[in-house]
């Protein structure tokens, strides 16, 4: 059984897959989460994988960002200090981002984003 997240994450690419496919085929998640023996995230953590980055990442600019951002989350959860600094370093950078609890907030955010092409 998928966690709440990872299920509105599928729920995301599924709706992305038939809305809009040049967007779908420019998106693309970030597995920085999920349990980890020491021997795996040591070795990922030397590879580059580092904590707080957002959940998914749609790699296409618009009239005004590089691309879009967006950290998952579900029910009372709140970003991680480190995913807010991540969020707030992405902006600075250019970045549009957003943290979205359900699949209408996502769906809102992509539509949005894609309206400044």
């Amino acid at each position: 059984m998928l966690k709440p997240e990872a299920e509105l994450q599928e729920s995301v690419f599924d709706w992305l897959a038939y809305y809009n496919r040049a967007a779908y085929e420019s998106m693309y998640a970030i597995p920085n989460g999920g349990s980890r023996n020491k021997l795996e995230a040591a070795n990922l953590k030397r590879q580059g994988v580092k904590a707080g980055v957002p959940d998914i990442c749609l790699a296409m600019p618009n009239k005004v960002y590089h691309g879009l951002y967006i950290e998952l989350k579900w029910d009372y959860n709140k970003p991680s200090d480190k995913q807010s600094e991540w969020l707030e370093r992405l902006t600075r950078n250019g970045y549009k981002t957003a943290v979205c609890y359900t699949i209408d907030e996502v769906i809102k955010a992509i539509t949005d984003y894609l309206k400044e092409r």
